[in-house]
């Protein structure tokens, strides 16, 4: 799958230094998947959460940090819609960000 954009999760990792590895994990794993739908991706996070509109939740770093994509299937394309703190989750609507 095509990741947009890498450089969202660089500019959050300069200012949460604690979770670079995990978010370069991710983003490796995401760039490397070959997901068809919504289940392939909770066979491989159990913890991912579905939402409307083909959203997925990520819990980061053990549930510290929140990364919401929204994933287009037929064309192999996952956009970066949101990643911050679970405080900075709580505030916004998943389903419309």
């Amino acid at each position: 799958m095509r990741v947009i954009a890498k450089s969202t999760l660089r500019d959050f990792w300069e200012k949460h230094a604690d979770c670079e590895q995990q978010l370069k994990s991710w983003y490796q794993e995401a760039n490397q998947a070959n997901w068809a739908n919504a289940n392939a991706i909770k066979s491989e996070y159990p913890s991912a959460s579905i939402l409307q509109n083909n959203r997925i939740v990520f819990n980061i770093k053990g549930n510290n940090y929140r990364l919401i994509v929204r994933i287009n299937y037929a064309y192999q394309m996952i956009w970066i819609r949101f990643i911050g703190t679970h405080a900075e989750y709580d505030k916004i609507d998943a389903n419309k960000i």
